[in-house]
């Protein structure tokens, strides 16, 4: 049996500085991941009403895939900014700001009257979410204390990118339905405001880490991020010979090759390149950069086949994604028991996996399978998979991280984990159109044989990041305690 890392005395004091109560910690965690859930619940909450918002709005086809890269790509873009933001000002000053940012642009999104307004009012919840996402993991390492304690948190949080996908798919559908697209922002509010009310009166503040900000890395590493988000954007729509995305690229491997020469210099950079010297936390960030790469793209397509195959109602398409989010759910309850007698290697091959073979079903999809035999298998797969990964990649990531490079761990690892799912869609759209350029048959038929042809990439993926996992991350676990 593994046995812990021994924690830094500045880490062990944040600790000790944290709440201690079990019932406190169930409020702390309870007002975190809802801040957190906002986020991964507006990647996906507006798929399901893109018809709607189509003909309310007037957006041409092209156009309309910008209501969710807007948001894709000002978040993708400004993580590594946000993290670092909570380094210096403080994590729940700023986790509260992005909330409250969040909230806002929920609004204005909601009772936009034309298209522009939409893509601001979602360019600024990206805005938000970039400041929220890193700052609410980092909150989990200093407020709850390393051991059981933690990984239980880490158990609940790691689930919450999957499992807020998955329910923006059921709630984006249930909304659409019952009353307006416009309420699938809106409803985000209430719940902002009221996890705003709520974060100074039950989680415990961070010190703030005196020094000078990394304008240089900032602005570069923002730059690089969006520069790379936006090529793959560009590919999706136009083709990898479109010449805005090879200049796209192009400016990629310059920016980021300029971020690593400032970062090496920098003396508090924005990207500590430390961060990468373990072997382990470097293979952990190769997963949560593959994972979402393949699960996000399943789930834009299988949105679009059961709407335009099977020919569901936002609803119903909706409520299909709910097994898998049942199954999700069950097992990341079940996960850090598993940690502690298995150790985090282990459980993650077992995830990866299962994802590999939900993605190599879906592959085998053809036109005439329906929910039950084409689809429900893969999901329920999908749901056990992600349930079993996601925790271990974040256990092993942030084992050992000192306390004033929390903030650029943990923006860094959902950095990597929302363009994975970007560029991954990116990439599953592009086979989708080079398979179904010159296809022939009815329009179900086409898209039925497009998106297996896409889940086959996705497959191609699943099985590099267990590849990446098996001989990478070493057998040693130091972060998994005894339960």
């Amino acid at each position: 049996m593994s046995t812990p890392s021994a924690p830094s005395t500045t880490a062990t004091a944040e600790a000790l500085s944290a709440p201690q109560h079990p019932a406190r910690l169930g409020a702390v965690l309870l007002v975190i991941v809802t801040a957190y859930l906002m986020v991964g619940v507006d990647s996906t909450v507006v798929n399901v009403a893109l018809p709607d918002i189509q003909n309310d709005l007037d957006f041409s086809p092209t156009g309309l895939s910008w209501v969710l890269n807007a948001y894709t790509l000002a978040f993708g873009g400004l993580l590594l900014l946000g993290g670092r933001v909570g380094d210096i000002a403080g994590r729940r000053r700023t986790l509260t700001a992005g909330v409250l940012v969040f909230a806002l642009s929920s609004l204005l999104g909601g009772l936009a009257t034309d298209n522009a307004w939409l893509l601001a009012a979602r360019a600024l919840q990206g805005a938000g979410a970039a400041l929220t996402a890193p700052s609410t993991l980092a909150l989990i390492t200093t407020n709850f204390p390393e051991g059981p304690r933690r990984h239980h948190a880490l158990s609940v949080y790691s689930s919450m990118a999957g499992i807020g996908a998955s329910v923006g798919l059921v709630l984006g559908g249930m909304l659409t339905s019952w009353a307006t697209w416009r309420w699938a922002l809106l409803i985000n509010v209430p719940i902002g405001v009221a996890v705003a009310l709520a974060l100074p009166r039950f989680v415990t503040e961070t010190p703030r880490h005196a020094g000078r900000f990394d304008a240089a890395g900032a602005l570069i590493g923002t730059a690089g991020t969006t520069s790379l988000v936006y090529a793959f954007i560009r590919v999706s729509e136009h083709g990898w010979s479109d010449t805005q995305a090879l200049l796209g690229f192009t400016a990629t491997v310059a920016l980021l090759t300029g971020l690593v020469l400032v970062e090496s210099r920098a003396e508090q950079p924005i990207l500590p390149l430390g961060l990468f010297a373990s072997r382990n936390r470097a293979g952990g960030y190769a997963g949560v950069l593959l994972l979402p790469a393949g699960m996000f793209g399943a789930f834009y397509f299988l949105t679009l086949i059961s709407q335009q195959v099977l020919d569901y109602s936002p609803l119903r398409a909706g409520l299909a994604f709910l097994p898998m989010t049942l199954v999700m759910f069950t097992t990341v309850r079940l996960v850090p028991r598993l940690l502690a007698r298995l150790g985090a290697k282990p459980v993650l091959l077992t995830g990866m996996a299962l994802l590999v073979v939900a993605a190599g079903w879906l592959w085998r999809l053809r036109p005439g399978d329906g929910y039950a035999t084409g689809l429900l298998g893969p999901l329920l797969l999908m749901g056990l998979g992600v349930g079993l990964s996601f925790m271990p990649l974040n256990v092993t990531i942030l084992a050992g991280v000192e306390p004033h490079e929390a903030g650029a761990a943990s923006g860094l690892l959902q950095t990597l984990q929302w363009l994975g799912g970007t560029l991954g869609l990116s990439v599953l759209v592009t086979v989708f159109g080079t398979a179904t350029r010159h296809a022939t048959g009815s329009p179900a038929d086409i898209l039925t044989e497009g998106s297996a042809r896409a889940f086959g990439a996705g497959s191609l993926i699943a099985l590099t990041a267990l590849l990446v996992s098996a001989f990478v991350i070493s057998g040693r676990d130091p972060a998994v305690a005894q339960d």
